[in-house]
Order: structure tokens, then C-alpha cells, then sequence
């Protein structure tokens, strides 16, 4: 309705034989602009599915993210920190420097940290210990019951799952896999080292987490199996996609029937506690907690810091320049603080 309006009102005849009036920069720059938005982002998604950023999920556990990207995901487990010595902690420590030391600027990195509240029957299921047939089953048997019992008596039923997933450019799915094959054999080495199990996931694995992700605080299940995606011809992400997706309400978002809500946190502060992490993941209630990591060359970083260092010096001398001197009638200087 506006295009037809402005164009109307630019092309309506002048009285001088009907010729159109001219255009300004101004006035086709609007043309232009609602013509383009008549049209419509060719790149928006069109469904749930499309929002969904993966184009293709293995069985393997690859997955083609975009273009050249491609990706694995590694399930990773508790190492006892909090309850070390402080040798056995600055260990660990330095073991985690070298981990990440470990990446180069080729490999990008996400750390993604779910807590979430689980249906009972899952919970049970996940911290029952099965009877292996030896003279310890009545200790597996008493064990059990401690956790259950400590279930019913109020336990929240949080289930907290850590995953590190790492993703190479590739100009082939036969060369990414080889080279992902490679990272997760040294990743997961490095995390025998800091005395944590860690395992690779699998496609189904991955898409199961995803469902997950994106149906936190819901029990609907997972069903999949690579046999009916094929029988069906429907994608992955058809078996892990929510009913919907809205954005456009501020910091909050709809999936579903579920509000959420995305923070973004800048931490400054001259020091960290090493219970930061475990503080967020501590919340009663379903949360996502990702940490992109992602290095810098070498010759970048050293660009980085001297800017920085420029930038620290810059700001010494506006702070020197605001403290002027000034004669206040008795022979002396006072220095007066500029605001």
C-alpha cells in the first residue's frame, strides 16, 4: 500500500503535458526500499525446521553445520575439584590450561553446560544400578535405594549433562571425518589426564540432546530411529523440531508453550571464583549455559595487547590532563579535579 501510494503521488502528472515529476535520491532510495521489503528476506526461515542451524546430522555423530563447517559433540563427566588437595587442584588446573591450549584458531569450540528438570520415571531410571549377578548386587541393591530414597524426600530432580563441541572446515564430509576422528581421540585423552570420563556421541545421541535443548520443561519423548528417517523421508530435524518459534518480545522468546529468556554476560572483575561455573548450573530450575571458545593467532593476539596497552595509556593521559593547576592567591598551587 505504501509503494502504491508513492508512486502515485511521484508520477502523478505536473499539469505541463503529463510528463512524471523527477525523482530524488531521497525518493528512489524509498522506492527501493519497499520494493525490497514487499519481496521479503530470501534468507529468512520459512518454518521451525529451517530455523533449526544444521544442515545435516550422520550417524556417526557428524554433522554438516554450513558450507565447509562440520562438527562432533563429546559428553564429558565430573572430576572431583572441589574435594581435592590444593597439589591435586592446581593439577587439574594446569591440565585444563593445556586443554585449551590445545585448540588452534582452525577449531572452534563450545562448551554447553544443561541443567534440567527431569520427568521422575527418568530419573529413576537414570540412577538405578543394575544387578550384574556377583556377591556386590545387595550393595548395588542398598546404594539404590539411598538415591531413591533421597529422591522422595525432596530432591529436585535436575539432571545436569556437559558437552564440548568442536567444528572444523572441511572441503569434504570424508575429510572432516578424518580430521574430527583425530581431535576427539586427543581431546578425550586430555580429559583422562584431568581425571574426567568422557565419551563421543553419536547422531542419534546429538539429536536427542537437541531435542532436549529444545523442549526443556516438557516430557515429551524422543522417538527416532535412523531406519523409519529413511522409510518416511522426513529430515532430523522433523523428529526434534518444537511446534514453534517466536522472537521479537525483547530478551524473551516463545519455543512452544515454554517462555524463555537469553543473558549475555560480560564478567570483569579482577579475579574469578572457581565456583562461578557451578553456581549457574546450581539454579533450581531448567538452564543452558554455553562458553564459546575460540583462540587467536598468535601475531592477532599480539596486535590485540599492544591496542589494548595503547588504548590504557591513552586513557592515563586524559586523566593527567584533567587535573590542572591553579593559583588560589596565597603563592601556593592547589590541584583542582576537572568533572
Amino acid at each position: 500500500m505504501f509503494l502504491k501510494k508513492l508512486i502515485a503521488k511521484l508520477f502523478k502528472p505536473d499539469g505541463s503535458g503529463g510528463k512524471p515529476a523527477t525523482l530524488s535520491k531521497e525518493q528512489r532510495r524509498q522506492i527501493e526500499a519497499a520494493i525490497l521489503a514487499a519481496k521479503g528476506d530470501p534468507n529468512r526461515p520459512t518454518s521451525v525446521q529451517a530455523s533449526i542451524p544444521y544442515r545435516a546430522m550422520y550417524p556417526d555423530g557428524v554433522c554438516h553445520v554450513a558450507g565447509k563447517l562440520y562438527s562432533k559433540t563429546i559428553e564429558f563427566f565430573d572430576v572431583n575439584y572441589m574435594l581435592a588437595g590444593k597439589d591435586e587442584q592446581t593439577a587439574i588446573f594446569e591440565g585444563l590450561c593445556d586443554f585449551y591450549n590445545y585448540f588452534d584458531p582452525s577449531i572452534s569450540v563450545q562448551q554447553t553446560f544443561i541443567s534440567r528438570r527431569a520427568a521422575k520415571e527418568e530419573f529413576h531410571k537414570a540412577i538405578d544400578i543394575p544387578r550384574v549377578g556377583d556377591n556386590f548386587d545387595h550393595i548395588r541393591d542398598e546404594y539404590g535405594g539411598i538415591l531413591k530414597s533421597q529422591l522422595e524426600k525432596g530432591n529436585n530432580g535436575l539432571v545436569r549433562t556437559k558437552y564440548l563441541t568442536f567444528a572444523v572446515e572441511a572441503d569434504s564430509l570424508k575429510m572432516a571425518k578424518s580430521r574430527l576422528g583425530r581431535i576427539e581421540m586427543d581431546i578425550i585423552n586430555h580429559f583422562k589426564m584431568m581425571g574426567a570420563g568422557a565419551r563421543p556421541l553419536s547422531g542419534k545421541e546429538r539429536l536427542a540432546a537437541l531435542h532436549g535443548v529444545l523442549h526443556l520443561g516438557t516430557t515429551e519423548q524422543f522417538n527416532f530411529d535412523w531406519d523409519g528417517l529413511y522409510k518416511t523421508g522426513l529430515s532430523t530435524k522433523d523428529f526434534i523440531s518444537p511446534t514453534s518459534f517466536h522472537f521479537g518480545e525483547g530478551r524473551t522468546f516463545r519455543v512452544g508453550g515454554k517462555i524463555g529468556a537469553v543473558s549475555f554476560l560480560q564478567i570483569i572483575a579482577p579475579e574469578l571464583n572457581d565456583r562461578i561455573l557451578a553456581d549457574f548450573l546450581e539454579v533450581d530450575g531448567n538452564v543452558v549455559v554455553n562458553l564459546q571458545i575460540r583462540s587467536i593467532d598468535q601475531n592477532a593476539a599480539v596486535k590485540m595487547i599492544k591496542r589494548k596497552i595503547t588504548d590504557i595509556d591513552g586513557m592515563k593521559i586524559n586523566e593527567q590532563k584533567r587535573a590542572v593547576p591553579f593559583n588560589h592567591g596565597g603563592g601556593g598551587v592547589i590541584y583542582k579535579w576537572k568533572l
